[in-house]
């Protein structure tokens, strides 16, 4: 369960990191609009620190430890989000500068945001797996 709420807390304090760049980066370069920054805040929270929250919640009362597909769980949703969350401050940053990008620039990022939100939800996919075979072997 400890292990859980460190995630946590480690999602939570890079929200609020991601939180205070999006406002001191776009009021310094006197930027107005909505952009992708924005978002990464609201990212974090939800996806990092609410899941893992979630996550230590059912912990102690489940044998998740002992799922593979929560042990694999872990790494893809722990590289998945955090990739997703790069490209998305990369995306936001060179919106803000009004930097043009070549196709190739524009499609990797966009490329590389995608894998990682693959990840990402393949990594809920396997955490409801392994939470739908704890809860059949808890029976």
């Amino acid at each position: 369960m400890k292990k859980y709420l460190n995630i946590s807390l480690i999602y939570a304090i890079a929200a609020m990191v991601g939180g205070v760049f999006y406002r001191e980066f776009t009021k310094w370069n006197g930027y107005h609009e909505v952009n992708t920054l924005g978002k990464v805040h609201v990212h974090l929270f939800m996806l990092g620190m609410m899941v893992f929250m979630i996550v230590a919640l059912f912990a102690p009362h489940q044998e998740l430890q002992k799922q593979k597909t929560f042990r694999i769980f872990l790494w893809v949703y722990n590289i998945g989000l955090p990739l997703t969350v790069v490209m998305m401050v990369v995306r936001g940053i060179t919106q803000v500068l009004n930097i043009s990008l070549s196709a190739a620039a524009n499609a990797s990022i966009s490329g590389i945001s995608g894998i990682g939100h693959i990840m990402t939800g393949t990594g809920f996919i396997l955490l409801l797996i392994s939470l739908k075979n704890t809860a059949d072997t808890s029976r």
